[in-house]
């Protein structure tokens, strides 16, 4: 399992980004099922987002992120950085997927 902080940068205007939110969310929804995402949120100034992401493989973190309908759609694109989570609340739910994710 690997664990990931994903920088998404939009490029096209707000009123573009924000009619294909619905399905954007639905796609964020599906992938906090899964537990591949364990956070997101938007960035301030709102100019993207940052989402916090466990993957068993490079590959399927590609995958996800062409799926995106922000992506799809040319609306938006993904900054990828690994690291290795050692502290903090998360650290242990993001490197092993067995986990108990924290609470509010």
């Amino acid at each position: 399992m690997s664990s990931y902080v994903l920088i998404v940068s939009y490029t096209a205007p707000l009123r573009a980004v924000d009619a294909a939110m619905p399905a954007h969310r639905r796609f964020l929804d599906e992938h906090f099922a899964t537990g591949e995402f364990l956070a997101s949120g938007p960035r301030a100034p709102r100019v993207g987002g940052v989402i916090l992401a466990r993957f068993d493989s490079r590959a399927r973190l590609t995958s996800v992120i062409a799926a995106d309908p922000f992506v799809r759609q040319g609306l938006a694109t993904y900054q990828v950085i690994a690291f290795h989570p050692t502290r903090g609340p998360f650290a242990l739910p993001m490197s092993d997927p067995t986990a108990s994710i924290p609470g509010p």
